[in-house]
């Protein structure tokens, strides 16, 4: 069955630009697409190979090795001047979110070196998408030791494998594309700066548009074969004019005066570090290629910068990304030398044409929400409520779940993990991991006599591998339970506890947690999150949190009780952390303080902090109460910060010397 045809793909000429660019120009480094789910992000992404031009390679290399000028440390070489070579088609390699190390950058055959003394390697993913395109498909789901992997290889342009001292190394030079839907959590600022360019797509509202996507796919669903032949002449053109392209590249100029150009508009959005400006100008270069252009006009600046630069001039994580159009034009225009005739560069008008609006910022409701805003009506028959925004984020204090887990990889509660440093190892039963090389040896070596071993070399079987017990870190969930009631009303206060627990929400993003908001003021309590990796989604939640009514304590701690159980079942590995968000008062009801006692029960067998809210000369003291009945951690809200808790263990060091 054929492919979705690259042409056929309705909309998306922002996206259909990138692709092209980057495979234009792979120096470029690839493209994030950011985009809702069902937006034919990975049709067109894999419709794009077709159009690539095809490779020479080194006949019987499995690493794709130019015969022009081969790796000279090749797995596979040395390669031979003249070595005999032929063409292929340019790959599209998959890279699975779940996929193991080893299937990725390659597996070594420890029993082959230890018996034998030969290095016998197995090329992995990255091996295959050598001078080729690497997709990763919801890239901002990929685990973290797969991140790191790929930063790796894209910063160097080289796979490295280590195992046990022997070490197996080839080149590994891609364009990386990947796609991700911001809802599920956004990426690590490292692996998002790796990406050339970045594109936000959306489904298009226009009804004419919506039947045409329906009536193309409902045929190419019919008769695949049938559908792309009817596209396979456009797309061949298409395919002919990259290869042109392509060839155009080596010889546009780019002069100083572009060059002058980029380095303003990258300064006046104020991006971080100089990879921006390298990025934007060899993407100015690959579009004055892509136009026929022999020199970069202001025209492959403007649309250079458009797609380079909105995830790049990010100052947080939630922030949204995008830049401002007006604010580009006005840079371009700034960065424009005083006239002294005719001016050609630009399109007429002096600003973008119809057809080139580029990423359009997506104004998450993290941007611009209300600092604080009239009264409105609860609809549950308590006081008006009211809205206060946050503060400046500050660096937390590091909470973390009691034992050792078993838990994803993360950055906050030690657990068991296939990386991380040796503990030990694990029992013979166990076929999975990394080898652990002398208690190998030790199983091995009673056996040789009766395997007749002879010469050098030990004889070792597949049931002699051991394998290491590593401990590393996880993430969990982090449920934060957030008093909303009237007694926490208090404009200095909100805004002091949203301040804290955004703080909180940044150090999850960072240590790749999963979070979950309950909320609970007036007479009852509510999910206002379901547990997920956004942590955008929490942040926009909580910078919208009301406050007024009673405080239903025990509800809250009910209706946490119960999310928990429920993602228990969902994410069995995955141990929670219970962040409670109160001044400990209960008022909701004539037993309240009673049933939230009981409630509290409940939740014994979960790592809780409570953070405390009471301020003020004339402190009652419930929270600390409540962390006891929970055996929870009592956390004042001022020692949220960690310069707190180091401020006060040099206080008590002090003292105590």
């Amino acid at each position: 069955m054929k492919p979705y045809p690259f042409t056929a793909v309705v909309g998306m000429p922002d996206l259909r630009l990138a692709l092209v660019l980057s495979s234009i120009s792979p120096a470029v480094g690839g493209v994030l697409v950011r985009g809702e789910k069902g937006t034919a992000k990975s049709t067109m992404v894999r419709a794009l190979a077709g159009l690539l031009p095809g490779v020479d390679v080194v006949d019987s290399c499995r690493f794709s090795c130019d015969p022009v000028s081969p790796d000279p440390v090749c797995p596979d070489g040395p390669h031979e001047a003249g070595v005999p070579a032929h063409r292929r088609p340019a790959r599209l390699v998959e890279l699975p979110v779940g996929a193991a190390e080893d299937r990725v950058v390659g597996s070594l055959n420890l029993e082959k070196a230890l018996s034998e003394g030969v290095t016998d390697y197995q090329p992995g993913l990255l091996a295959a998408a050598h001078r080729g395109l690497l997709y990763v498909d919801e890239v901002n789901l990929l685990h973290d030791h797969l991140v790191d992997t790929l930063l790796d290889a894209a910063a160097m342009g080289r796979a490295t494998v280590e195992r046990e001292g022997v070490s197996v190394s080839h080149a590994a030079r891609f364009v990386l594309i990947g796609t991700m839907n911001p809802e599920e959590g956004e990426l690590r600022p490292q692996l998002l700066d790796r990406f050339g360019l970045t594109v936000e797509v959306a489904s298009s509202r226009d009804p004419e548009q919506r039947v045409e996507v329906v009536r193309r796919r409902l045929a190419y669903e019919a008769d695949p074969d049938g559908f792309a032949d009817g596209y396979a002449e456009a797309d061949a053109a298409l395919a002919a004019e990259i290869e042109a392209a392509q060839r155009l590249l080596p010889s546009v100029k780019l002069p100083d005066e572009a060059l002058r150009q980029i380095a303003e508009v990258c300064a006046s959005f104020e991006v971080d570090g100089m990879r921006a400006d390298i990025v934007t100008a060899r993407t100015a270069v690959a579009h004055a290629a892509w136009a026929g252009r022999a020199e970069v006009t202001t025209e492959d600046i403007r649309v250079a910068a458009r797609l380079a630069l909105p995830h790049r001039r990010r100052r947080n994580p939630f922030d949204a990304p995008g830049i401002s159009e007006e604010q580009l034009e006005q840079a371009l225009e700034d960065s424009q030398p005083p006239p002294e005739g005719p001016d050609d560069d630009g399109p007429s008008g002096g600003g973008p044409g119809p057809d080139d609006s580029g990423p359009v910022p997506d104004g998450g409701p993290a941007e611009g929400a209300p600092s604080s805003g009239p009264s409105e009506p609860t609809g549950n028959g308590s006081s008006p409520q009211k809205t206060v925004g946050a503060g400046d984020t500050f660096r937390a204090r590091v909470f973390r779940v009691k034992g050792t887990g078993e838990g994803e990889r993360g950055r906050r509660s030690r657990a068991i993990t296939d990386t991380g440093r040796t503990i030990g190892v694990q029992p013979p039963s166990v076929r999975d991991g990394r080898p652990h090389l002398v208690a190998t040896i030790r199983a091995a070596a009673p056996h040789q006599q009766a395997r007749g071993r002879s010469g050098a070399g030990l004889e070792v079987r597949s049931a002699d591998l051991r394998f290491a017990l590593r401990e590393g870190r996880e993430g969990n969930l982090v449920l934060f339970c957030v008093d909303a009631s009237g007694s926490m009303g208090a404009r200095a206060r909100m805004r002091e506890v949203k301040t804290a627990v955004l703080s909180l929400l940044l150090d999850a993003y960072q240590r790749r947690d999963k979070v979950g908001l309950v909320t609970f003021r007036g007479t009852d309590a509510e999910l206002a999150l379901p547990p997920t990796i956004s942590v955008e989604a929490a942040a926009a939640r909580l910078e919208g949190l009301p406050t007024g009514g009673r405080t239903p304590l025990a509800e809250g701690l009910l209706e946490a009780a119960r999310v928990l159980r429920v993602e228990a079942i969902r994410d069995p590995r995955r141990r929670p952390l219970l962040v409670l968000v109160t001044d400990g008062r209960a008022t909701s009801g004539s037993d309240a303080v009673a049933r939230a006692k009981a409630a509290a029960g409940l939740l014994t067998d979960v790592t809780t902090i409570v953070m405390d809210c009471e301020t003020g000369r004339m402190r009652l003291g419930l929270a600390a109460e409540l962390a006891g009945h929970l055996g929870a951690e009592h956390v004042p809200l001022s020692d949220v910060a960690a310069e707190s808790l180091a401020s006060a263990v040099r206080e008590r060091t002090g003292r105590a010397a």
